[in-house]
């Protein structure tokens, strides 16, 4: 079992952080852990992250010493999620003006950009997490040869349905927003949409495939 951390994170919440490596099992742990905490009187919110869940207290001056023996706790008889997952098909225009650092990962990772596309859309993703924005999914997944450091600086505004990658990771944004990952590709589909009745495209579980367009495809 991955060792864990819980500290205090400002006046109102407490972490717990795993120790590396970043998997599907310790999410899946992470999953169950949230649905435990989402139940429990004295919460404000739960929030999974990436190797790890931060609990927002509703009395942290009387509740965060004994939240954070109670995580560490929660967490050692964790078990795993299996949520119900759906399988989503992404379609996404490559290259061009749709994916103008689709050269940049092409040269970092010493292969053709038809090379990058093709590996890109042949995995099955899964929703580790939703952050940064509101439906904002970090797939883990991403093929080890196609890891890419993020941009050295960031670009001011990134359009929505934007896929990019960063570091070790892949993703989408769902909104037009500041952004450092290296875009390689856009996709019509509206991840975030607050008049729909689920405004949110993805859940943690889900797994995405990305379907190359012709457009713009190298």
């Amino acid at each position: 079992m991955q060792r864990a951390r819980c500290y205090l994170l400002g006046e109102s919440a407490v972490v717990l952080e795993l120790e590396p490596p970043v998997t599907l099992a310790s999410q899946k742990r992470i999953w169950r852990l949230t649905q435990r905490l989402s139940d429990m009187e004295g919460i404000a919110e739960v929030i999974p992250g990436m190797n790890n869940i931060t609990v927002v207290l509703l009395e942290p001056e009387n509740k965060a010493l004994d939240a954070i023996e109670r995580l560490q706790r929660w967490w050692e008889e964790s078990e795993a999620l299996e949520p119900e997952s759906r399988h989503i098909t992404i379609p996404v225009v490559y290259g061009g003006s749709a994916g103008p650092d689709l050269s940049v990962v092409a040269q970092h990772c010493g292969m053709r950009e038809r090379d990058v596309v093709e590996l890109h859309s042949s995995i099955d993703y899964v929703v580790w997490f939703l952050g940064f924005q509101p439906g904002f999914p970090y797939l883990g997944g991403l093929p080890e040869r196609l890891a890419t450091p993020r941009r050295g600086e960031p670009r001011l505004s990134v359009p929505a349905g934007s896929v990019g990658i960063g570091g070790s990771q892949t993703g989408i944004y769902p909104l037009v927003t500041p952004g450092g990952w290296q875009l390689i590709g856009h996709t019509p589909l509206r991840l975030f949409d607050p008049t729909r009745d689920a405004p949110v495209l993805l859940a943690p579980g889900d797994t995405v495939r990305f379907v190359p367009q012709k457009e713009g495809v190298c």
